[in-house]
């Protein structure tokens, strides 16, 4: 039996206490493995309390930590019982849990939330506010811990095979535009000639005639029709709290690859962003307030670290002075917070979802997109990214405060002052307001004849299908832009160019620089 020592022998959480050990004895999962221990059932006995309870610590297998509001009745130059017990357990390196009451800081004993932060530094910790969420998290904990210690085995979801579905659910031009980029980006062995079975074969996604769940995400025609809650939420809000009303909120569906790209081009469409100059290529570059990498490494990890058996959702939440990224997930015991800020081994939660991401170059293998995210943060002088595991994975990207870039709200009502002259009241209107910040865009960025692909590629853009139907086509609706061979769409040839009228608006936004 593996010894359970459920820690904190003061009475602020002797209820709870007793609760998980009657919840341990009586599940009949968990009662198979576990043996609970809590101080309030040790016989009577001459020996010190703190020799009793320290002993037992020695003698356990794994540590439960309970952390709320009171540090314990002690001088202020001696640590309470809960932090002695905690310091035995790191010593004898046990495998330790931790859980802390929901309360804000300032409603905890100073001494209490010092130790809280230091723990923050060893371990992940959860938090609860019932013993319902207690014992849920608790076990949720335990059965990671017997999967890790394969004393039971499930193997991960993305392994397991997707019901229901068969060959005919895959896209083959999904399949094939993979080969391609994965021949590209990593010398991927197999030709763009390979068959869908051979590729689904090569990458272990199918067992027989059985697809797994990782197959369907990754080249699923309808892969939320399967798994219902493997899309993402992205929202904007006005201020930095979630209050409606909200100005943009989208629920993207696809293959994983479609939602990344679609949820990073959400985020560049709505954050600040400045054209640099032509000194070095004739090509003048966007640059956004936030580097690209980081917000695609974030997003990224979300969606191929996620639990997908959780029925939430990735939500990506763009606030005044920060972006959210939520991943319903955890991170692995055997890494911690101060941990995943340097470089470090890969734990993917999803091996088999990860393995085709990392062959798109879309994620890396060596637990270094983290460590690369923060430096690209510091080196455009943005604060460094946080991250807290609460019953989500939460990543929390700032934002600077002082964007005076050229596609901003302020700059949009200087030209549309300044500009009135010389352009017409209805292109005046259709260039305006925050709707048209994606026009405004494709005018700075459009330099002479440009394909479709040139421009997208300046705008840092991936998703097709979004880049077409809010950049290009409201330009073309607009006017500011035009087709070099409009009676012909498919022409080898074809360009977009500006109009006079994209011209002077063009102008009148480069006078803001």
């Amino acid at each position: 039996m593996i010894k359970v020592f459920i820690s904190s022998v003061q009475s602020e959480f002797a209820a709870e206490r007793q609760a998980l050990v009657e919840y341990l004895q009586s599940d009949a999962l968990l009662g198979r493995f576990f043996q609970p221990f809590i101080f309030e059932n040790v016989p009577a006995s001459n020996r010190k309390p703190d020799q009793v309870y320290l002993d037992e610590v020695q003698r356990s297998d794994l540590y439960v930590g309970l952390l709320g509001q009171v540090y314990g009745s002690v001088p202020d130059d001696q640590p309470s019982p809960t932090e002695l017990e905690y310091n035995a357990a790191t010593e004898h390196k046990l495998y330790r849990l931790m859980f802390l009451t929901n309360h804000d800081p300032d409603q905890r004993d100073p001494r209490e939330q010092q130790f809280i932060r230091r723990i923050e530094q060893d371990v992940v910790r959860r938090t609860f506010t019932e013993i319902s969420e207690l014992k849920t998290g608790l076990y949720s904990a335990l059965i990671k811990y017997l999967e890790e210690k394969e004393l039971i085995r499930s193997g991960p979801f993305d392994a397991s095979i997707c019901s229901g579905v068969d060959l005919s659910d895959i896209d083959p031009e999904k399949v094939t535009d993979f080969v391609r980029m994965a021949r590209s980006k990593r010398g991927f062995s197999l030709p763009e000639t390979a068959s869908v079975e051979r590729v689904l074969t090569h990458l272990n996604l199918s067992k027989g005639e059985q697809l797994t769940n990782a197959a369907v995400l990754l080249f699923g025609k309808d892969p939320q029709h399967a798994l219902i809650s493997s899309s993402v939420k992205c929202a904007q809000f006005h201020g930095n709290e979630i209050v409606k009303p909200i100005p943009a909120y989208q629920v993207y569906k696809g293959d994983v690859f479609e939602l990344v790209d679609q949820a990073v081009d959400f985020v560049l469409t709505r954050i600040d962003a400045s054209v640099g100059t032509r000194s070095e290529d004739n090509q003048a570059p966007l640059d956004y307030e936030i580097p690209r990498t980081v917000i695609s490494e974030a997003i990224v990890n979300a969606i191929a670290h996620r639990d997908y058996t959780s029925t939430g959702s990735v939500q990506v939440m763009l606030f005044r002075n920060r972006i959210e990224i939520w991943n319903p997930g955890q991170l692995p015991h055997n890494l911690t917070l101060a941990q995943l800020k340097q470089a470090h081994a890969s734990y993917p939660a999803n091996p088999l979802l990860a393995e085709p991401m990392y062959l798109a170059g879309y994620i890396e293998r060596l637990g270094t997109g983290i460590p690369d995210m923060l430096d690209a943060c510091k080196s455009v002088g943005l604060q460094e990214p946080g991250f807290r595991q609460e019953d989500m994975f939460v990543t929390t990207i700032w934002r600077k405060s002082d964007i005076t870039g050229q596609v901003t709200e302020q700059a949009t009502r200087q030209v549309t002052g300044e500009a009135t002259t010389e352009v017409t009241g209805e292109a005046t209107t259709e260039v305006t307001g925050e709707a048209t910040r994606e026009v405004q865009r494709v005018i700075l960025v459009l330099n002479g004849e440009m394909k479709r692909a040139e421009i997208q590629a300046a705008l840092q853009l991936k998703n097709d299908e979004y880049f077409r139907t809010d950049y290009i086509n409201p330009a073309l609706e607009a006017g500011v832009i035009e087709l070099k061979y409009p009676q012909k769409l498919t022409h080898p040839n074809q360009r977009y160019r500006l109009t006079e009228k994209g011209r002077l608006f063009k102008e009148a936004l480069n006078e803001q620089k």
